[in-house]
């Protein structure tokens, strides 16, 4: 069972995105901040009322964000 729920998040032309590999999420937001907190409400929402164990998650999961900084532009 998962103990972690992982998110990548990544610029898109207007939007940050930030996208579930776990769970069939995907969410954006105009500043990282607004992002992180439709994150966390969609995956509130998501898991409101579900049976964890049927989602192969354990109870209380931690969850990790990673950010894809794009291509890097060297000096």
């Amino acid at each position: 069972m998962k103990k972690i729920i992982n998110f990548k998040i990544y610029k898109g032309e207007k939007y940050y995105i930030a996208e579930c590999m776990d769970l069939p999420i995907v969410i954006q937001g105009l500043t990282l901040d607004e992002t992180m907190a439709n994150l966390k409400e969609a995956l509130m929402l998501h898991l409101d009322n579900e049976d964890l164990k049927e989602l192969n998650i354990m109870p209380n999961p931690a969850v990790s964000v990673s950010f894809d900084l794009g291509e890097l532009i060297y000096a």
